[in-house]
């Protein structure tokens, strides 16, 4: 088993540039469709070998669209999907520890409750629900607390970032 630490597994959020000549306002939102590649808040992967471990995190990378965030959109205190759409999901091909504590190889709904303070990360065995609204905490694999560093720099979309060099 290799052993590997999770410091901030929240989002690491990325400067980007939008290129894309349709307006956002033109695009169809087709998440009960389950047309994917139409999302107004697209799927996207992030994924990275770490020793012989691959990590992979499955997510749709919601849009700020000029609307806060913290304590608003994504409300303190609650269960969130750590992005849009289905439950983010998040992949081990080897077992790993995470602030020591053993998590097995599998996949696993990612969730994190934010404060203004802290924030709770949960690794949820239930990978296959609709966004936190069927979240049942018995399915918790594991749970963890950290404490989330803010940036000044701004960036309009979720990005999660997968790094041996974390």
């Amino acid at each position: 088993m290799r052993i590997f630490n999770i410091i901030v597994l929240v989002a690491v959020l990325a400067i980007t540039s939008c290129s894309d000549s349709q307006k956002a306002g033109d695009k169809k939102n087709n998440t009960e469709t389950g047309e994917k590649e139409n999302r107004v808040s697209p799927a996207e992967t992030a994924t990275a070998t770490i020793g012989e471990n691959i990590v992979t995190i499955n997510y749709g990378s919601p849009r700020v669209k000029d609307r806060t965030i913290w304590g608003e959109l994504v409300p303190y205190n609650e269960v969130w999907r750590a992005g849009a759409n289905e439950a983010t999901t998040i992949s081990f091909t080897q077992d790993v520890m995470i602030n020591g504590q053993l998590l097995k190889k599998d996949t696993y709904a990612f969730f994190a409750i934010p404060t203004a303070t802290d924030w709770t990360i949960i690794f949820n065995l239930d990978e296959k629900q609709w966004g936190a609204f069927k979240y049942n905490e018995t399915d918790d694999a594991l749970r963890f607390t950290v404490t989330p560093v803010m940036t000044d720099a701004f960036a309009e979309n979720l990005t999660f970032n997968v790094s041996p060099n974390a």
